[in-house]
């Protein structure tokens, strides 16, 4: 048995948990230094000493130089957020706290932390060592065998849990630890954007790993695999040996430190205490240094509401466990109210005597909170399990529905004068679900309406806005988790309809509860920031919209897709076939590592290749993009790749997602989740399809009207984002050419370059509308530079041209900026915020990034404002006149509709006029009408 005990702690995933676990109430000092990251990790770290009493111990940190995956795949963790400014502050503190504290600090330039554990606890269990990998991490469990541990972070409640090989093996169901690499290979990883196999999820790949055991074993018989998740396995060979490599934790990283390095030796008591002090850490100062003097008391002020800091989900990140130890004063509230803790009075409402009582009494009140559970998250197939209700603080109401349909619409019917009163206000969590699985059963909800998640999403933009998440934040609360009643995500999961009713009865009734009484809290924020009229008046009333949008769906030409998919299987071929005749060779375009060989030791494009650390050749697309116009070869495999991504992301996706009932596509729409505003949407990601592309414009022709007697119509705003910024500039220029319908990028080349509109080249236009569009999200002469291939110097000139041809405009972009540095954010044209707190930021990038969402969020804001309005007033004229034509989605800028044939006249002059004069501004706004038998025909 090992007689050493080793943690190795990755500093930067605990540095991030504890600065977003005082996301609400961060700790700042009286000089203005939010120390939340700091403290947090400090408890951690004791924490860790103290219960498991390691020998050794090292914080191990990633450098900012780029590691070999990046190279590799330049594309590799793009997705994620810069960091928060006040965690850059927080790193160096805490290596002042680590050295104060005599523990070891690693890191190693072009290696991430990962790589530098993976290496260091194989090395020391193979040493006499019991090593722990302290991490919320779940791609270190590759690591784990005997002497060497997962740790992690306490959760949501969860204690700290210790994973061993049994425990990895068990939580993924597979037979090998080292199927952990082969399981991120085919799942892929969103936070790190490493792709895997589109539509395999960890049911599919542990699946194909109980049969193949390996992604290469897969791949060997992708040939035998039957039906579309055939086609995306073959499509997505090159993706998922990507993704493993990029997986894969390095384990032979050469580090110089010994363990000797790591022993834990007793602090720098003098340094330690001034740190504390300087800190402001009264409490751990006690805790650390006992015999040490009082200082001056901790001081924490809270932040102003007139800017929130930016958060991420506090429910994703948790709280550590070791905060209970510092109750002061921080108001650091770990020890939340449970159902088990907190008083309640929650009631089964299980006969007709006794839902008559209830219905009586929700007959009598001004407003309700009313949730529904359900068999599924997809509103569409959900199944009705019950109803809750709720319109007192602490009170919850369940009512029961069976399995037999027949009897539950009996039991809505019941109800239905209560969900239709036009006087009793409804409160709900994420709305449109319940109002869409009401639909579903024939009943609608009408009067006065409240959200508390899009009220969240007015106030907080930037966060998540979970029921569980704002009972943490706000009421202090933890609310059972259906994980609890129906299990984990996955093959073994049940649902609501499975959980005995006594448990689905206090469960549902504590949401209705927990929701009323968010909605209290929430109001009052949302008043305070006179964002209440924005809820009312845009958000509440889409609800309806979005919801029967999703309800309609579109009907979709399945074999137009199987045609496309078949001519871009040719076309894969094709490029396969060019490249193999270029390279003289065949081999697997998709692996990294062959495809590197032939480019660079066969072909010899170039003599001075990069090279990833494990000696590999680089081949991502940033390094193929500099071959391009020299090397045909590497065009090529660029082609390849796009056209594989094409047809298994979407050609060969799309038919999976036709529901078999209507045998139509059902989008779903978010109303809370792009913080400027904007609708977003899922299964499928419409705003996604591809237009850009002649193969990827394909794809709308799939999209059809429901029969003969229809068309596709779309109304699409015209240059709306520059019509805004017209109007909010009040540039003259810009004004005079919308007005008068002359073609602004034309004028505006006209303008930057010096010459008559009628002596515009192609050439021009096409600089002066990247400039156009550019100036909007503020890009710099570096970005113009890269995107129209010239140099930067042409580029700034084009750039100091245009601003000073169009002299309002970057005034106006001024203003924007300096009102942002006064109040912290900056609003819509209808009062939607933007919240900037790094826009005073001393550093340059977050200051800089924050600079140009103050001059893009109030366009991009009021265009999504504009269109939502837009909807909201095409649909309710649509069912006032009663026609048979639907409005069917929103894509940016698009609304597209199924438009009967002896309709299309009266809908173009009418959406039209509606569309423009949804908000009026002082300019004139445009849409782009078309019709046709398809989406592509019509656009």
């Amino acid at each position: 048995m090992p007689s050493k005990k080793l943690f190795l702690l990755d500093a930067m995933a605990l540095i991030y948990r504890a600065h977003f676990a005082f996301s609400k109430n961060p700790r700042i000092t009286t000089s203005g230094m939010n120390t939340s990251a700091v403290f947090g990790f400090t408890n951690t770290l004791l924490e860790v000493l103290k219960k498991e009493k390691p020998t050794h111990l090292a914080i191990v940190f990633d450098t900012k130089e780029p590691t070999f995956r990046h190279v590799q795949y330049p594309e590799y963790k793009a997705n994620r957020e810069e960091m928060p400014e006040d965690i850059g502050i927080a790193i160096p503190l805490i290596k002042r706290l680590a050295k104060c504290m005599n523990i070891a600090l690693l890191e190693l330039p072009g290696f991430e932390a990962d790589d530098i554990i993976g290496t260091m606890a194989k090395r020391e269990a193979r040493n006499d060592f019991e090593v722990f990998m302290y991490t919320p991490d779940k791609d270190y469990g590759q690591l784990v065998e005997e002497h060497i541990y997962l740790y992690k972070p306490a959760f949501m409640g969860n204690a700290i849990e210790v994973q061993g090989v049994p425990e990895i093996l068990a939580k993924w169901d597979i037979e090998r630890i080292d199927q952990v690499i082969d399981m991120l290979g085919l799942m892929g990883d969103k936070v790190d954007n490493i792709p895997g196999i589109m539509g395999v999820g960890q049911k599919t790949a542990v699946k194909y790993l109980k049969e193949y055991g390996s992604i290469e074993g897969l791949l060997e018989h992708a040939d035998e695999i039957k039906g579309k998740i055939g086609e995306k396995v073959r499509a997505g060979k090159a993706d998922a040996i990507l993704s493993k490599e990029l997986a894969t934790i390095d384990i032979n990283v050469p580090v110089t430190y010994t363990s000797e390095d790591l022993i834990l030796e007793e602090y720098n008591k003098e340094d330690l205490a001034a740190f504390l002090d300087e800190m402001e850490f009264r409490t751990l100062k006690r805790r650390m240094m006992p015999d040490a003097a009082d200082t001056p008391s901790e001081t924490v002020k809270s932040t102003s509401k007139k800017a929130p800091k930016k958060a991420k989900d506090a429910s994703q990140i948790g709280l550590f466990e070791s905060y209970s130890a510092e109750p002061e004063p921080a108001k650091v509230e770990t020890e939340r109210d449970t159902i088990n803790s907190k008083k309640h009075n929650y009631y089964c409402m299980d006969t007709p005597e006794k839902r008559a009582e209830l219905i009586k009494y929700l007959l009598a009140q001004d407003e309700i909170c009313f949730d529904t559970e359900t068999t599924d998250v997809d509103a569409f197939d959900a199944e009705l399990v019950g109803l809750s209700f709720s319109y007192k603080t602490g009170e919850g109401y369940y009512v029961p529905t069976p399995a037999d349909k027949e009897e539950t619409l009996k039991i809505l019917e019941e109800f239905r004068p209560v969900f239709e009163s036009e006087t009793v206000g409804k409160i709900a969590q994420n709305l449109k679900y319940d109002v869409s699985v009401l639909k579903n059963y024939g009943v609608e909800v009408y009067g006065p309406k409240y959200d508390t998640m899009l009220a969240h999403y007015l106030l907080e933009p930037d966060m998540r806005h979970g029921m569980d998440f704002l009972s943490n934040l706000y009421l202090n609360y933890e609310p059972v988790h259906i994980e609890e009643l129906i299990g984990k995500k996955g093959k073994k999961q049940g649902n609501m309809r499975d959980v005995p009713v006594d448990v689905a009865s206090k469960y549902a009734a504590e949401d209705a509860d927990v929701t009323w009484q968010l909605k209290q809290i929430l109001d009052v924020e949302l008043k305070e920031r006179e964002q209440d009229d924005l809820l009312q008046k845009v958000e509440i009333p889409l609800v309806n919209v979005l919801a029967e949008m999703e309800m309609e769906g579109i009907k979709v030409d399945v074999h137009a897709l199987y045609d496309l998919s078949e001519v871009l299987g040719k076309d894969i071929a094709s490029a396969q076939k060019d490249i193999f005749e270029m390279a003289g060779t065949e081999f697997n375009v998709g692996s990294p590592k062959q495809l590197g060989e032939v480019l660079f030791d066969l072909l010899k494009i170039d003599l001075k290749p990069k090279k990833t650390p494990s000696g590999q050749y680089a081949t991502g697309e940033e390094i193929l993009t500099k071959y391009e116009h020299e090397h045909a070869i590497a065009r090529r495999i660029l082609d390849f790749r796009e056209l594989s991504k094409l047809k298994s992301t979407y050609v060969d996706a799309l038919p999976l997602l036709i529901n078999k009932r209507t045998g139509r596509i059902h989008t779903s729409y978010n109303q809370a989740v792009a913080a400027t505003g904007r609708l977003s949407s899922t299964n499928p990601n419409l705003q996604n399809i591809p237009i850009r592309t002649e193969r990827g414009r394909e794809i709308r022709k799939a999209f059809i009207p429901r029969d003969e007697n229809y068309k596709i119509l779309s109304a699409d705003y015209s240059q709306i984002e520059l019509r805004i910024m017209a109007a909010f500039s009040e540039d003259e220029s810009m004004v005079t050419a919308f007005n008068n319908d002359v073609d602004i990028h034309s004028t505006t080349a006209a303008k930057v370059f010096g010459v008559e509109l009628a002596d515009v080249t192609s050439d021009m236009r096409r600089k002066a509308k990247m400039v156009n569009f550019g100036i909007i999200y503020g890009i710099s002469a570096f970005g113009l530079a890269q995107r129209l291939g010239i140099s930067r110097t042409e580029a700034k000139e084009i750039i100091d041209n245009y601003f000073e041809q169009f002299p309002r405009v970057k005034a106006y972009m001024d203003e924007c900026i300096n009102k942002a540095r006064e109040m912290e954010y900056v609003e819509t044209i209808l009062g939607r915020r933007r919240y900037l707190r790094d826009i005073n930021s001393r550093n340059q990038t977050s200051r800089g990034y924050a600079e140009r969402n103050a001059i893009n969020a109030p366009i991009q804001g009021s265009a999504a404002d504009m269109i939502k309005l837009a909807m909201i007033n095409v649909h309710d004229w649509m069912k006032k006149e009663n026609l048979k034509s639907k409005m069917l989605l929103q894509v940016h800028d698009e609304l597209i509709f199924d438009a009967h044939v002896d309709e299309i006249e009266l809908l173009k002059t009418k959406v039209h006029e509606l569309m423009v004069n949804a908000i009026p501004l002082k300019i004139k706004l445009d849409t782009g009408l078309g019709v046709g038998d398809n989406w592509l025909e019509a656009h």
